[in-house]
């Protein structure tokens, strides 16, 4: 593949890769508008268990395989290829099947530290997905291995599409038909299941289309697993470390939450009502972070690559430009939730329950931001197991204090430990990266950037105050959202130009205020 081919698929998997995560992060508004925050609060609850599992059993594997069948490329060897190829799929299929008898095994006593036996069902059917899924990155790695990014993006939509396209179909079908939350929540779960088989189907079809299936006479030998599959879980698990960071805090809330609200004294049955409250934050926080996950995992291999030719200085610069792009939109974006708290819960959500624990985690996803992409530059310096342990000491933190937080302020103080435990993690990421590499991860631009969010906040944001929005319908509040957004970006370009913070050109290249200012000045 030619150079302008390799990157041309590149940027076409980068899309993808943030088509998918924007899907997988707003379906949760319209599940919620149709099941109601019960079913939502289950859906909450179970799923980080999953994507724990998930990343343990997948992330790293595609990387590996791609990396590893590069190399053999390099060397003209089919046999090594044949050999990394099939104990890759030996290996996903390995990991996918233990993960599933694990969590459908002890899947009682974990739906019981959940939300209680009403989280069990949900849990066993999105836990089958995991029979399908690290098998599925197999071919995603195959193909990357060969410098062709577009089955991989092309799979990524499809199941995504699948899935999301699912999850609300069956929730309206279940609903309308008036069953239990409980079958509801386990209904849509399938949507996960189905997304993944179509996506194995359709990377199997072009795999056996593509003329790449390995040719080798050499007959494949226990030896020859023993042999690939240490090398491609040395490179995998580290790779675990960068994408794991989100879902294991959010692993941690799913066990450690409803300990507290029992704490506090909320019913049982209640549990799984506040926890679907809660569940409105977490997506509005990933729809907040979908820019700083997508670019970490190029980010990765650019700086391992810098770093590998000594090239200290392309590497400061690497990580202080993508720090400065995420400051760049992820403060606006912290400042902006916080001030639309109120008609954003109503407009998204249908009333205001729960809008302070929402301003307070909207605001937490600026430092969400930055801790994904801190963590994903230590992994690129090779610092993976200082990463790791960072991860674990916020793990061990967020544990006490939702607990700790919980019982005094409720639902607020599980967002207060979210804020303060990523505000944590953020500083001690920078302080690691600024040990071996020194970056200026924070300038007057900077300063002027968080001046310019917090102007905008206030202007968008102080009018909510004076009105009665628990008196506005859904469309008056969507319409003064929409509104907001449009002034608020527009104020905030021209602080930018006006305190001299960011040059035009790099202007219209931000997401979504780019786009706005380029159609505002066609």
């Amino acid at each position: 593949m030619s150079k302008s081919s390799f990157i041309k698929s590149t940027l076409i998997l980068s899309a993808a890769t943030l088509v998918s995560k924007v899907l997988g992060s707003i379906f949760r508004i319209p599940l919620q508008n149709i099941a109601g925050d019960e079913v939502l609060g289950i859906f909450s609850l179970v799923y980080p268990v999953y994507m724990v599992a998930l990343i343990l059993s997948v992330a790293g594997i595609p990387i590996a395989i791609s990396k590893l069948i590069a190399e053999a490329r390099i060397k003209n060897n089919e046999d090594d290829i044949k050999e990394i190829y099939i104990t890759a799929g030996i290996l996903g299929l390995l990991f996918g099947i233990l993960s599933f008898i694990l969590i459908y095994s002890f899947s009682s006593p974990i739906a019981a530290a959940l939300g209680g036996p009403s989280t069990r069902l949900s849990l066993i059917v999105v836990s089958a997905t995991l029979l399908v899924a690290p098998y599925m990155a197999v071919y995603r790695g195959f193909f990357q291995g060969y410098e062709d990014m577009r089955p991989t993006a092309l799979s990524q939509v499809l199941e995504q599409f699948i899935r999301v396209g699912l999850i609300l179909a069956i929730a309206y079908y279940l609903v309308s038909q008036n069953y239990s939350d409980q079958i509801v929540s386990g209904g849509v779960m399938a949507g996960s299941i189905v997304g993944a088989v179509f996506s194995l189907l359709y990377l199997r079809v072009i795999f056996n289309k593509s003329g790449l299936k390995p040719v080798s006479k050499k007959k494949y030998s226990y030896p020859a697993f023993s042999k690939w599959s240490k090398v491609i879980l040395k490179i995998s698990i580290p790779i675990c470390v960068g994408a794991i960071t989100m879902a294991l805090l959010n692993f941690v809330d799913s066990l450690t939450i409803p300990v507290g609200l029992r704490t506090a004294g909320a019913d049982q049955g209640n549990i799984n009502y506040l926890y679907g409250i809660y569940g409105r934050g977490l997506a509005l926080v990933q729809i907040a972070t979908v820019f700083a996950t997508s670019i970490v995992l190029p980010l990765i291999p650019l700086i391992t690559k810098k770093l590998a030719e000594k090239d200290y200085t392309k590497t400061t610069e690497i990580i202080e430009r993508t720090h400065r792009i995420t400051h760049l939109v992820s403060w606006p974006a912290a400042f902006g939730l916080l001030a639309l708290t109120l008609p954003l819960n109503l407009a998204l959500f249908t009333d205001l329950e729960g809008s302070l624990m929402l301003a307070i985690i909207g605001f937490s996803s600026v430092f969400t931001s930055l801790t994904v992409l801190g963590t994903g530059i230590l992994q690129g310096m090779n610092l993976a197991g200082q990463a790791a342990i960072l991860i674990v000491a916020g793990v061990t933190i967020k544990i006490f204090s939702n607990i700790f937080l919980i019982n005094i302020w409720g639902l607020e103080g599980a967002a207060l430990s979210t804020l303060l435990v990523y505000m944590l993690l953020f500083i001690l990421n920078s302080y690691f990266i600024n040990r071996k590499i020194k970056f200026s991860f924070g300038n007057s631009n900077t300063v002027k950037i968080i001046i310019s969010s917090v102007v905008m906040g206030l202007v968008i944001g102080l009018p909510t105050l004076l009105f009665e929005i628990e008196n506005w319908t859904r469309m008056i509040a969507l319409v003064y959202v929409l509104a907001a957004i449009i002034a608020g970006g527009v104020l905030y370009a021209l602080q930018l130009i006006l305190y001299k913070a960011i040059s035009k050109k790099e202007l219209l290249n931000l997401p979504i205020i780019g786009k706005m200012l380029k159609k505002a000045s066609s």
